[in-house]
């Protein structure tokens, strides 16, 4: 593997345990989770917000 890969791996593994530690300690929960996708559905589909559509989830 070229050098990009293993530190591209390493980012990506480097990352993943952060967001399990923060997952433990409560640093990320699930209402957190559904607010970020909803605002990333309100980024990408931004068009229908304008149209009065409703993207809040669960409610």
């Amino acid at each position: 593997m070229s050098r990009w890969r293993w530190r591209s791996l390493i980012l990506l593994v480097y990352v993943v345990i952060g967001i399990y530690i923060a997952w433990v300690y409560d640093y990320i929960t699930p209402a957190i989770l559904r607010d970020v996708a909803e605002a990333l559905l309100a980024i990408f589909l931004w068009f229908l917000v304008l149209l009065g559509v409703d993207l809040h989830i669960g409610g």
